[in-house]
């Protein structure tokens, strides 16, 4: 391993940490997890998935330390991992399959989520009644839909990412 490419990674991890600690503004606790995902996401395409790996596992110790709940929840069990899978899942040539797959991981995340959010960390949806029966249906959809957004964006970011500063920080890692 060259040190310039654990250097990249322990910065990728510091930034990413820095931007889910911004998580504590209003309006920002499902937003934040996402583009704090763009410095994983770096990583996968300047060193690999498996420095990619190493930088998510770095990062969750002060993320899971001293983020918001909601926010660290949404970087640890989805989108603080997703870059490195869907660089996994885009080399299948089958978009059927690939979608599945990208769908199934954001639902078992929703899943694993709320137990999370009910089991270890105490939050109660009993409150809410007889609406969530219908209420958690719609959420659900929303949130698949809003990750289909996200995957998209993501694709987007990773594009403009190439376009403009991989050149560059292929030649600060020589």
């Amino acid at each position: 391993m060259k040190t310039k490419n654990i250097t990249f990674c322990g910065i990728s991890a510091a930034l990413a940490t820095v931007i889910m600690l911004t998580g504590y503004f209003p309006y920002l606790t499902y937003a934040i997890p996402c583009i704090a995902s763009l410095a994983i996401m770096a990583v996968v395409i300047e060193l690999g998935k498996k420095y990619a790996l190493a930088t998510y596992l770095v990062s969750l110790l002060p993320i899971f330390l001293f983020c918001e709940l909601e926010s660290k929840l949404l970087y640890i069990c989805l989108v603080g991992f997703y870059p490195i899978l869907k660089a996994v899942f885009e080399k299948t040539r089958n978009r059927v399959l690939e979608y599945a797959l990208k769908l199934t991981l954001v639902n078992a995340a929703i899943f694993v989520i709320y137990l999370l959010s009910t089991l270890v960390f105490g939050l109660s949806f009993e409150d809410v009644g007889e609406p969530i029966k219908y209420g958690g249906i719609i959420l659900v959809i929303a949130a698949n839909i809003t990750f289909l957004l996200y995957d998209m964006c993501i694709g987007k970011m990773a594009l403009a990412y190439i376009i403009k500063f991989h050149p560059i920080v292929k030649k600060m890692l020589k």
